[in-house]
């Protein structure tokens, strides 16, 4: 079997989190025997992908044997046992903390942030820290401070940014999810390169200790199936009564939605980007096989040209809002920040207070035109993740830094389809259903209405067994021959 672990214990390289709960709560695998059959993994194919840049095997192994002690007293939760690596931007108690910049002292971190709460409380073992670009502020997964993280379907590309080094985790089956957040695609873009299922979930639905961005960032995971994007979508959204707004609650949990046969839809099919790049014409396929598909089920897709931000309100977005967010992060030492985020952090400075008021009240004002047009004009949008197929390692991080200050379309076309739904709080996924004359995944992305995951994850689950992207695996996932260049 194809990824299974040595000896007798047997965990197939396309198994999901559900699955491995379920055979952990049977007592077919032990949580020790699973947390000692990803080390393994990780042993053997993280030097070529670098996916994981921080990992105390023994807490690894502690949380394992608290796991089983739970299952033995049938007192397991949702995903006891279940490994799952932390974003290097995510703090978690003990555990170091440098948002992947050589401009923070590598220090253990004084609590955990809300979202390792309620993964904690989930039954997750957690499972290191998965690689970031600087403070997330990239499309591309490579820092100074821990290298360029490799796409487990060919090492000569990227595994997308900011959550790279998640997608890469459970692409190559260092792990079967992986926490990730997402400020303007970093769920979406990452899941696409590496033929992942990434929901990026609506402003408000998951707690957060700070919504950066002025509110568009939110925290979710990556996975491989539609019943784990629900099943930890389940565990996570809460009411937060501490924070500034939560999401409502959802009619009931979204394991039952995806059960659920839904009404058929009107899908507002855009193969134009919202920024005017151009979108080459793998990514617009993408979308069309999955428009085609969604017909086949009978659906009713239409084209439309919908109204997602004015040029000022999205530029406004990405240069100021990104550009001060960045000046607020816990910087040490400015002076070894990368040329691009030390851009940004001087670019912040340029602006006076009244300038981000201007822009976060514009966001505020469009995002009533766009939202308005879920339920009046279309039930959900269909588009391409992306403009670009997947980028070549070093090429976004190099042109981010060789000019800051310059047009950097190969990232700015990466983020043409995605960046609108965090601006408008939307939740959005990208599904794996095409592949380019490379070999490597093309993703299609559906964005809901206002807090409609629901929608989203029911129409996932109709599209799952279409394309059966749960075992379309990478090649290192599979044990193949390592391709590509795996030096920096």
């Amino acid at each position: 079997m194809p990824g299974a672990s040595k000896g007798t214990l047997m965990i197939s390289s396309s198994i999901s989190a559900t699955e491995l709960a379920q055979k952990l709560r049977t007592g077919e695998v032990s949580a020790v025997e699973t947390a000692q059959h990803y080390l393994d993994r990780l042993d053997e194919v993280n030097p070529a992908v670098n996916a994981i840049v921080w990992i105390d095997r023994d807490d690894v192994l502690r949380r394992a044997r608290e796991s089983d002690e739970r299952i033995r007293r049938g007192e397991a939760r949702a995903f006891e046992g279940v490994p799952m690596p932390i974003k290097d931007l995510v703090g978690v108690r003990d555990q170091p903390l440098t948002y992947s910049s050589m401009s923070v002292e590598e220090r253990p971190a004084e609590a955990n942030e809300i979202t390792v709460d309620l993964i904690e409380d989930a039954g997750f073992v957690l499972f290191g820290r998965s690689n970031s670009p600087e403070f997330g502020a990239l499309t591309a997964t490579e820092n100074a401070r821990h290298g360029k993280t490799r796409n487990p379907w060919n090492l000569d590309y990227t595994s997308g940014g900011s959550s790279g080094g998640a997608s890469a985790a459970v692409a190559a089956d260092i792990s079967p999810i992986a926490n990730a957040s997402d400020g303007g695609g970093s769920i979406r873009v990452p899941s696409a390169a590496t033929g992942l299922v990434g929901l990026k979930p609506s402003r408000g639905r998951i707690p957060n200790d700070i919504r950066a961005w002025e509110h568009s960032t939110t925290e979710g995971a990556i996975t491989r199936t539609i019943e784990d994007a629900a099943g930890v979508l389940d565990t996570l959204a809460r009411l937060d009564p501490l924070g500034w707004y939560s999401a409502p609650a959802p009619a009931r949990p979204y394991l039952e939605e995806i059960r659920i046969a839904g009404p058929r839809l009107r899908v507002g099919l855009l193969l134009e980007a919202p920024t005017g790049v151009a979108v080459h014409p793998e990514n617009r396929e993408a979308a069309l096989v999955a428009a085609r598909a969604l017909e086949a089920l009978g659906h009713h897709v239409t084209p439309v040209s919908p109204f997602l931000f004015s040029e000022r309100a999205t530029r406004g977005f990405a240069d100021l809002i990104i550009s001060a967010s960045t000046w607020a992060s816990p910087i040490e030492d400015a002076d070894k920040l990368e040329p691009y985020i030390r851009y940004r952090y001087d670019r912040a400075a340029s602006f006076h207070a009244g300038e981000y008021a201007e822009i976060a009240a514009l966001l505020q004002w469009e995002t009533r035109q766009v939202n308005a047009q879920w339920g009046r004009d279309f039930d959900v949008l269909l588009t391409p993740t992306t403009a670009v197929p997947t980028p070549r390692v070093g090429s976004v991080y190099d042109e981010a830094n060789n000019d800051p200050a310059g047009e950097r379309l190969t990232e700015f076309s990466t983020i043409s389809f995605t960046a609108f739904c965090n601006i408008a709080g939307l939740p959005a996924i990208s599904l794996p259903v095409h592949t380019g004359a490379n070999g490597m995944p093309l993703g299609a992305q559906l964005v809901g209405a206002p807090y409609d995951e629901a929608t989203l994850l029911r129409v996932g689950a109709e599209l799952e067994p279409v394309f059966d992207w749960q075992h379309r695996q990478a090649p290192l996932a599979l044990g193949a021959a390592l391709t590509g260049n795996t030096g920096d």
